[in-house]
Parts: structure tokens; sequence; C-alpha cells
């Protein structure tokens, strides 16, 4: 059944999410450095348990857990959801060695994992990736030639879930998960300077070996592997979406009480009463499809694709409606390095391209519609 409102013990969750992130984690992540994984951050989230959580929750409390941080610190959400789309593939497709080596270190917050699939010529299209697999002669092995971009906590992370052709020419039905930890010869990176504060960088594989025993799942299905990972956190990063909005909607709620202009406050102005009424509905609207769409996906309906594209497609796009709507009732301070609101312009961005564009999620939604 989807869910329409929280209950009480939920809504309690997640009023102490939002404290402990307020006291616990924003400190940590003021003292980051923009641009590198902050590890201090990291290891705060594996004592809270929190990493632990996304290998456990259910779909509609990885939402919950997401927005929450989003409301009081991106910075602790998003290096939680890295962990969570790094190490997924390995907690569902690993062998038991990997699970048994790897999962211990990320619910700690000692392990950095990263998801290794964009590539230059390979973004929203995955099934067009080019990272070589080169089978070898001795061992049934492989080595990794090319290059991955854009990914995030590269080049930083301890391993990544990297996603390669090993069957040229058959699309996405060639290509093949790895488990390929960052001290593998021949792999080597560099960070690029983006505009979200979060590290991202490209990965360099110079004939990286790979074995039979670094597969996740199996050969040449790597596609579902990654597609599996990406319709379980899809509604998630609607629920990053909808935290950066809630979070700007209540600083221009406070912000248009307190300001006085025209011989009153601001909300007494109908225009901005307007767009402030307008702000939340649609933050309102975002969030509740994105319940639906975890509900959806914690019954194993067979329209999750749908609905998680769907929930991707209108959270992120209200999102930055929101938070630029915020901007321009702030003004000119809202613009100034350290607001609020200039942080999640930079952050609010991003995720309307990352882990499948505004463009992808609504040719996923028309071909399940024509489909049904």
């Amino acid at each position: 059944m989807p869910v329409f409102s929280l209950d009480p013990e939920q809504t309690a969750r997640c009023a102490e999410l939002r404290a402990t992130a307020a006291e616990r984690l924003r400190p940590l992540a003021d003292k980051g450095e923009p641009g590198h994984v902050n590890r201090p951050l990291v290891a705060a989230l594996g004592e809270l348990g929190l990493i632990g959580r996304l290998f456990d929750a259910g779909a509609l409390d990885l939402c919950l857990m997401r927005e929450s941080l989003a409301q009081a610190c991106t910075e602790a959400e998003t290096a939680l959801a890295l962990q969570g789309l790094g190490a997924h593939p390995v907690a569902a497709s690993g062998t038991a060695a990997h699970r048994a080596r790897w999962l211990p270190e990320v619910t700690a917050g000692r392990a950095v994992a990263a998801f290794a699939l964009s590539e230059p010529d390979a973004g929203s299209d995955a099934a067009a990736l080019a990272l070589e697999a080169v089978p070898v002669s001795e061992g049934g092995g492989w080595r990794l030639a090319g290059e991955k971009r854009w990914i995030s906590n590269a080049p930083e992370a301890d391993f990544y879930t990297v996603f390669a052709r090993t069957t040229p020419g058959a699309g996405a039905r060639g290509v093949t998960a790895f488990l390929v930890p960052a001290d593998r010869p021949g792999l080597t990176g560099s960070p690029l300077d983006m505009l979200s504060p979060h590290p991202i960088g490209s990965l360099l594989f110079d004939g990286v070996p790979v074995w039979p025993e670094d597969v996740l799942g199996e050969v040449d299905r790597g596609f579902r592997v990654a597609m599996t990972t990406l319709n379980r956190f899809r509604p998630s990063v609607g629920a990053f979406a909808v935290g950066m909005a809630q979070a700007a909607l209540d600083a221009t709620l406070a912000h248009t009480a307190g300001r006085r202009a025209f011989g009153g406050p601001l909300k007494d102005l109908q225009a901005v009463a307007h767009q402030v009424a307008e702000m939340a509905t649609r933050t309102e609207a975002a969030r509740l499809l994105v319940y639906a769409a975890a509900a959806a996906y914690d019954e194993g309906a067979p329209d999750v694709p749908q609905r998680a594209a769907m929930a991707k497609l209108l959270a992120t796009e209200t999102a930055q409606y929101v938070v630029d709507a915020a901007v321009q009732l702030h003004g000119a301070r809202a613009l100034q390095r350290g607001h609020l609101l200039e942080h999640l312009y930079r952050e609010v961005r991003a995720p309307r391209i990352y882990e499948g564009a505004t463009e992808v999620q609504r040719t996923i939604i028309a071909k399940e519609l024509y489909a049904s």
C-alpha cells in the first residue's frame, strides 16, 4: 500500500536523525575539504550505525534517512548515499568472500566505496560503455583497459564496483561487474574540479588485472547488477532532493516572516505568499511520489522502474525549482558564499543528471507506459 503519511514512530526517528546530523555530523562536514573524501564524516556515519542500515533498511526507510540527513547536512547525506551506491552491488551480488572482506569495513566507515559506471562517452547511455575487459590466457581472467569519468569518491575510494565490456558488440548483454580494489596495479585516477562539493574524479585502467573471483554476479550480466542498484537508489535520490527542497522552504518561511519591506513583512505580499505556497505544494507532491515509489519497491511491485523514474524525475526537478525560488525571495544574501541557499544552489543541480538524467527518466517512463 502506498504511504501517504508517516506514523509517529517514523516521524520521531526522522526528527532524531535531523538533530543528530545538525549536532554531530554538521561540524565534521564543515571541517572537510571540498572535492575530497571526508573520512572523519564517513567514520561517524559508521559509528552511528547509519551505513549498516543502508543494507538492512527497506526502500522507504532509506528514503526517510536520506531526506532527514539532507535537511540538516547535505554532505553527510551524500557521503552515506555514496557508500550505499558503491557497496550495494557487493551486498546484493558479491560472493561470500566479497561480503566478508568489504562489508564490515564499509559499514564501520573504515572503507570508502565507489560505483564506477560512467565514461567520457557513456553516461546516460550506460549500455554503450567501452571500458574493455580483455581476456588473458592464463587463469581465466581479464585486463581492464580504458577510462571511467565523473565517478563519485574517485580517486580516493578504497574499492570500486567497475562495469566493463566483456563481449564486444553485445550492448547491455556484454557487460560484467567487477570488484576492483584501489591498489590493483595499473589503476590510477585524478580528481575533477566540479560544481558539487563532494569528490568526483576519473579513473584510468592500464591493463588492470581482474579474475573470475572478482566478478559481481555473472559474466556478461553486469548491466543487471547496475540496474538493480539504480532502481533501489533512484527513489532515494528523490528523497535527497525533497530534503533539500524542504530545507530551502524552511529557510524561506523564516526569512519572509521576518524580513520587512514596503511597510510590512514579506509574507504579507501576495506575490511572495503565493510563491511560497507553490513551493510547499510542489515539495509535498514530490515527497508523496517518492514515498509511493519506495513502498512499491518494498512490496516487490512490477512497476518499480516506472515509479522510481517518476519519483526521481519529479523530486529533482521540484528541488531545482524550490531552491531557485528560495534564492529569488532571499535576494543577494542567498548568493553569498557560505549561505545555506548558496550551498543548496550548488548541490541541487547534480541530481538532475546523475543516476540517470531527467531525460532518461522520461524515456523510461514512456517505455513502461507503452509496454503496459
